[in-house]
C-alpha cells in the first residue's frame, strides 16, 4: 500500500490565490486569498497605527514582498494583466504565499494549471515545472523544498471537483458524467475565458481554447455603463473586491449603486463574443458536447451566455466554483502521488 503524500493544488489566478492542500489520505484544507503581491515598500501603514494583519510576508530573491490583499492596495505598482503573468515577480510571490500558507516544508507532489493557450505550448509547462521544483526560501526562516510538479490546462482541475461531488452525491440527479460523455468545461477567470472539450477520458486539444474577453472585460464594461448612470466609473478593483466579498451594492459619488443590473447587461453585451468563440472551437473536429460545466470565480457571470449558446444542455456548476480548479489539483495529485 503506497504511503500517503503531502500534496497542494494551486491555482495562481488574476484575481484570486486558491489553493488546496495536505496529505493524500487526510481531508483536504483550502485557502481563498486577494492575489494582489508587489514588494513590501510599496504598502503604506494604518492610520490607527495598527498592523497589517491580513499581509503574507514573503521573499522573492531578496526583496521582501507582501501577498495575498487586494490588488489596489500597493502603491505605484502595476498589477500584471497578460498572458506573461507567471514570468512575474509578483507571481512568484503568491506562490511562495501557497508554500507558506501549507505548512509544509517538503512537498511531494504540487499540481497547477496553465490557461489552455499557453498550456498547449510546452515551453509554457517546461518553465512552471522547472519554476516551481526544488528548494524555495520563502521567508528569512524558511525554505520548503518541492518534489515532483504536474501542470494541466486549468479547466481539467474544475472537471475533476465537479466529478468528484458527483461521485459523493447522495442523490444522483442528471447526467452522471463517464468517459463516454463529451464534457464541455468552462472556466471565466479574471485575465481570461477557458474551455476544453473532454471526450473518450482525453482533452480534445483543437477543440480548447482560450479568449481574453473575460471577467476584467465585464467589469470594465460594468463599470462604463454605471458611469453613464452616476457620473462616474468605480475602479475595477472596486467592482472585483465587492464581488469578492459579495457586497450587492458600492458606493459612487456618494450614492449607493446596486450591482447586479450592471454586471447582467455588461454579461449580455459580452453573450455574443463568448459564444462564438467557442462554438468556432467545437466545429474544427465537428464534436458536440452532452454537458456543459462551468467553473472558476467569473462562472456566476457567464452561466447564463454560456446556457443560452448550448440551450438544448445540462449546464452545471460545482459547489465551489471559485475554488473549483484548485480542488480538482489536489484530487490528482492525491491519486497520482503514491503510484
Amino acid at each position: 500500500m503506497a504511503s500517503a503524500k503531502k500534496v497542494i493544488g494551486l491555482d495562481i489566478g488574476y484575481s484570486n490565490l486558491k489553493m488546496v492542500y495536505g496529505q493524500s489520505d487526510e481531508r483536504m484544507k483550502t485557502v481563498v486569498r486577494p492575489a494582489g503581491a508587489a514588494p513590501a515598500d510599496r504598502f503604506g501603514t494604518r492610520f490607527d497605527g495598527k498592523a497589517q494583519d491580513d499581509f503574507i510576508h514573503v521573499l522573492v530573491g531578496d526583496v521582501p514582498f507582501v501577498a495575498g490583499v487586494s490588488s489596489d492596495r500597493a502603491a505605484m505598482w502595476e498589477r500584471p494583466l497578460h498572458a506573461d503573468y507567471p514570468t512575474t515577480d509578483s507571481y512568484k510571490a503568491l506562490f511562495h504565499a501557497g508554500l507558506l500558507l501549507s505548512e509544509m516544508d517538503k512537498v511531494d507532489t504540487l499540481v497547477t494549471g496553465l490557461p489552455v493557450s499557453q498550456f498547449k505550448n510546452g515551453d509554457h509547462v517546461k518553465a512552471i515545472e522547472q519554476r516551481f521544483l526544488g528548494v524555495h526560501q520563502v521567508t528569512p526562516k524558511r525554505a520548503v523544498e518541492v518534489k515532483a510538479v504536474k501542470v494541466i490546462p486549468q479547466p481539467v482541475g474544475g472537471l475533476l471537483a465537479f466529478m468528484n461531488e458527483q461521485a459523493h452525491a447522495k442523490d444522483k440527479v442528471g447526467l452522471q458524467i463517464d468517459d463516454d460523455a463529451r464534457v464541455l468545461v468552462v472556466d471565466p477567470g479574471f485575465y481570461s475565458l477557458d474551455w476544453v472539450l473532454v471526450s473518450n477520458g482525453e482533452v480534445q486539444r483543437h477543440s480548447s481554447g482560450t479568449s481574453v474577453k473575460a471577467s476584467s472585460v465585464l467589469l470594465e464594461l460594468a463599470a462604463k455603463l454605471i458611469a453613464e448612470d452616476h457620473g462616474a466609473a468605480p475602479p475595477i478593483e472596486s467592482l472585483e473586491a465587492a464581488m469578492r466579498s459579495n457586497k450587492p451594492s458600492i458606493l459612487v459619488m456618494g450614492a449607493k449603486v446596486e450591482l447586479q443590473p450592471y454586471i447582467q447587461k455588461a454579461s449580455e453585451n459580452l453573450e455574443s463574443v463568448t459564444a462564438d468563440s467557442i462554438q468556432k472551437s467545437l466545429r474544427i473536429e465537428n464534436l458536440s458536447p452532452d454537458i456543459v460545466v462551468m467553473v472558476g470565480g467569473g462562472a456566476p457571470f457567464f452561466r447564463n451566455a454560456v446556457a443560452n449558446a448550448f440551450s438544448r444542455l445540462e449546464v452545471v456548476m460545482p459547489a465551489n466554483p471559485v475554488q473549483a480548479n484548485a480542488t480538482g489539483f489536489w484530487l490528482m495529485g492525491a491519486l497520482t502521488s503514491g503510484q
